[in-house]
């Protein structure tokens, strides 16, 4: 009896650890790291205390860091990649190839401790590879201790020195990086070509660098007093002192000619602007303003509230890309490109750092669902009063669906064969994802999916599946044929109407499935006395109907379509005569072929 008793309890405790370790959590990384920039070199010293906490139920045994600098010297992958892909990103070309040993940027680490005792790591390109002294075991902490030095590059992909716009330094990527670890292991991705995925923590960060810079970026600054004259240089210097909580990494950028502005922006957060003293640009910097406080204002309405205090558009970088309470911005721009891309970096706030995807792997999360929300909040608060604003986005998937190039959204970011493949994979395909899923499961089922997800997954690390879920629990209907077709696939949309026959009052319309990807129909009816109806056709395995888009206009629900059957047909006996048939007029469902959607009767 005591060994069933035994055995019992062993199988008790190891279910319990299963269900427990099916569960979901995140890592945690604390740092408290100080660096002395000298600007006449472009090199910095820095001292990392890196405290490290496992929440997973794994022991480690080895950790990873990003070296993110190391790409920008030649015949770095970066490098090679931009020297060999089809249709190299003009911003890099063959300019990594050509930097001299003054212009490259490097880290290198000068030593590494795990609570005080040296550990043994070796240098792979960005990847710092590290072999532990001591395993992590789970529900436990370390502490790592670094001193590293470093090169700032030239500016030529996101970071660096010196951009074309003449901004000092665009610090992104700048500090060596624990590399995330989650429920799919390490990810220790060299850094190619694409975006980022980081661990969740707090930040103290002490930057020392000549006085007459002002710097800009993550965090919330806890002081600026100078510190006097350096002891060698007898330079004046200053150190800039800032804490981020609850971020995944840290941004600065710093300029001796910056002017600074500050905005009351909605519930209380301070909205910061940081551009040159540049007569050229001043007035649209100035209008940039409360657009940008509007900007926030309906992220906040449409997704959920951000939760800092501070927001910091930034002129420096290449472009725009967002980073942790900040955007990093080209500033010489009209007015109308100004607030857009403003718009679009910020919406990431959502859409990658506080829903904090892993953009390696599911870069149309955030570069789709972004465009999706900025192009939204463009067009009512610029007024722009398009009926479909995501139709550059439609254009832009055909193109690619009929090109015979394209890959599925499932393909790692550095993985596309073209640089246009995977602009348009993420940023187009993705944005038609959520446009569409408003087709499939009505508009107001996407708007309480956006915010539920947000409620949900905001600070974690939410993945493809965790959207869809919250959708079907939103909508009530089964999306998973949804995601896999639309992300793992590349299988189209295209449905026609193959026939149509009139007898007497009864109107018969045959429809066809042409394309493998299924999709419930709406199919507007116009009467020649002027009347419409609107047409349902649930698809079967949706195991759900939407509500009726427009309950103004009669809508009928007709028996579900079943996959397999690749024609339909039903009749109308309504004693009206039809006039004209169209499928899907709302040009929400990305049909490759419209030129069989519609049918007149003559």
């Amino acid at each position: 009896m005591k060994l069933v008793l035994k055995s019992l309890f062993i199988l008790f405790v190891l279910n319990v650890s299963a269900q427990n370790s099916a569960g979901y959590w995140q890592q945690k990384v604390d740092y408290k790291m100080e660096i002395d920039l000298d600007v006449e070199t472009h090199q910095y010293k820095g001292k990392q205390e890196l405290t490290y906490t496992n929440n997973s139920p794994d022991t480690l045994y080895r950790v990873f860091y990003h070296l993110y600098f190391n790409a920008f010297q030649p015949g770095s992958e970066m490098d090679v990649r931009s020297l060999t892909i089809k249709d190299s990103d003009r911003r890099v070309g063959d300019r990594i190839s050509k930097l001299s040993p003054s212009e490259i940027g490097y880290i290198k680490p000068r030593k590494l401790t795990q609570d005080g005792v040296e550990i043994k790591y070796e240098i792979v390109g960005t990847i710092l590879e590290v072999t532990l002294n001591t395993p992590i075991p789970p529900n436990s902490s370390t502490v790592f201790d670094m001193n590293w030095d470093a090169q700032v590059p030239l500016q030529i992909r996101r970071s660096g020195r010196n951009n074309a716009e003449k901004i000092a330094y665009s610090m992104a990527q700048w500090y060596p990086k624990l590399a995330e670890y989650d429920f799919e292991g390490w990810h220790a991705d060299p850094y190619i070509a694409r975006e980022f995925h980081g661990v969740w923590g707090d930040f103290d960060v002490k930057i020392k660098l000549d006085s007459d810079y002002i710097i800009g970026g993550t965090g919330y600054l806890q002081n600026g007093d100078k510190d006097g004259l350096g002891e060698k240089s007898k330079r004046k210097t200053r150190t800039w002192h800032f804490n981020a909580p609850k971020v995944h990494d840290f941004t600065w950028v710093a300029d001796n000619e910056f002017l600074h502005d500050t905005y009351e922006g909605p519930n209380g957060v301070t909205l910061n602007f940081y551009y040159k003293n540049n007569l050229e640009i001043i007035d649209n910097w100035k209008a940039l303003q409360p657009k940008t406080a509007e900007i926030l204002d309906y992220f906040n309405t449409n997704i959920g509230n951000y939760p800092y205090k501070q927001y910091s558009v930034i002129q420096g970088g290449d472009g725009g890309m967002e980073y942790a309470m900040c955007t990093l911005i080209t500033g010489n721009r009209k007015l109308g490109s100004l607030i857009g891309v403003t718009a679009h970096e910020m919406a990431h706030t959502w859409f990658q750092f506080l829903l904090a995807t892993n953009e390696l792997k599911h870069e149309w999360m955030d570069e789709g669902f972004t465009s999706y929300i900025s192009d939204r909040a463009m067009n009512e608060i610029m007024k722009e009063n398009k009926e479909n604003p995501y139709e550059g986005s439609y254009r832009n998937y055909y193109y690619l669906a009929k090109s015979g190039v394209e890959q599925p959204q499932s393909t790692h970011a550095d993985r596309y064969n073209t640089n246009q493949s995977y602009g348009i994979a993420a940023y187009s395909k993705g944005e038609v994802f959520l446009a569409q899923l408003s087709y499939v499961i009505g508009k107001e089922n996407l708007d309480k999916s956006l915010k539920r997800y947000f409620k949900e997954w905001g600070f974690k690390h939410p993945t493809p599946n965790d959207f869809i879920r919250v959708a079907e629990k939103v909508s009530g209907a089964e999306l998973d044929w949804y995601l896999m077709d639309w992300t793992q696939t590349t299988n189209t949309i295209d449905y026609a109407i193959k026939e149509v026959s009139s007898e007497e009052n009864k109107t018969t319309i045959s429809l066809e499935r042409k394309g493998l990807m299924p999709m419930p129909i709406d199919l507007l009816v116009k009467y020649e006395d002027g009347s419409e109806e609107l047409f349902y056709i649930p698809l079967q395995m949706m195991r759900a109907e939407k509500p009726n888009p427009n309950p103004t206009q009669k809508w009928t629900v007709l028996p579900d379509w079943a996959w397999a059957n690749s024609v339909y047909k039903f009749s109308i006996d309504n004693k009206k005569t039809v006039e004209s048939i169209t499928i899907d007029p709302s040009k929400l469902m990305a049909d490759i072929d419209l030129v069989n959607n519609s049918f007149t009767i003559k």
